[in-house]
């Protein structure tokens, strides 16, 4: 599979209204202010597999979204997701991935434009050096880096993939929303979105179908337990 073909893959670009970005430590919901959201975007199998979902790791686990179409409005969600938040949050092998394709791209609805100018934060314990433009790589305490970024000033953090990363997430509590594209496929193996220990509450916010079966599901951390 050709780099260009991944990014296609990973998202399609269409021409299409992004909704305004979030401005300050706060967003609005009529007059209530909202705080920063970290929320993390997946596609997912039916049995709970979030690795390598387009081929571009040695997983073994092939391209396996590839067979499936989302449609123009799964097209859309990825875009105005994108679109709606300030900051980027990887791990090393999906910031990898995206750094050899999205700075070679060019679209009309300005999604390379926009992930590319982004702010990208990286956790690695083995990276020195981060090419992509606006990338900064976090200390060896990555989570920690992450929950004071969570606090701080600014719109929504997105975070792509990363499984062995959101686990961590998970697990310390920091995850407030889930984004899950769930296809309609079992692997039988591979890391899950899920690890041990990491039991909580979500409260649903969306469900569509997109596509050739596709299931969109968004879900809220409910921290009133």
């Amino acid at each position: 599979m050709t780099r260009l073909v991944i990014a296609q893959a990973l998202v399609s670009c269409k021409t299409l209204t992004p909704p305004a970005l979030g401005q300050g430590r706060f967003q609005k919901k009529g007059n209530e202010r909202m705080p920063r959201k970290l929320i993390a975007t997946q596609y997912i199998s039916l049995d709970g597999v979030i690795e390598d979902p387009v081929g571009m790791e040695e997983s073994g686990l092939g391209d396996w979204t590839g067979p499936f179409k989302r449609g123009p409005e799964g097209d859309g969600f990825k875009h105005a997701e994108l679109m709606s938040c300030d900051a980027l949050v990887f791990g090393r092998r999906t910031y990898e991935g995206f750094a050899a394709v999205w700075p070679h791209v060019q679209d009309e609805a300005g999604f390379a434009d926009r992930i590319n100018k982004l702010p990208k934060h990286i956790a690695s314990r083995t990276m020195t050096t981060a090419s992509w433009a606006n990338s900064m790589i976090l200390s060896e305490d990555a989570v920690s880096d992450i929950r004071r970024l969570r606090a701080a000033d600014g719109g929504d953090i997105l975070v792509y993939g990363s499984a062995t990363l959101l686990h961590d997430l998970l697990a310390q509590d920091l995850v407030d929303r889930v984004n899950l594209m769930i296809y309609p496929v079992t692997l039988g193996r591979g890391k899950r979105l899920w690890a041990e220990g990491s039991a909580a509450r979500f409260a649903l916010i969306d469900v569509r179908v997109l596509g050739s079966g596709i299931l969109l599901v968004r879900y809220d951390r409910d921290r009133a337990e």
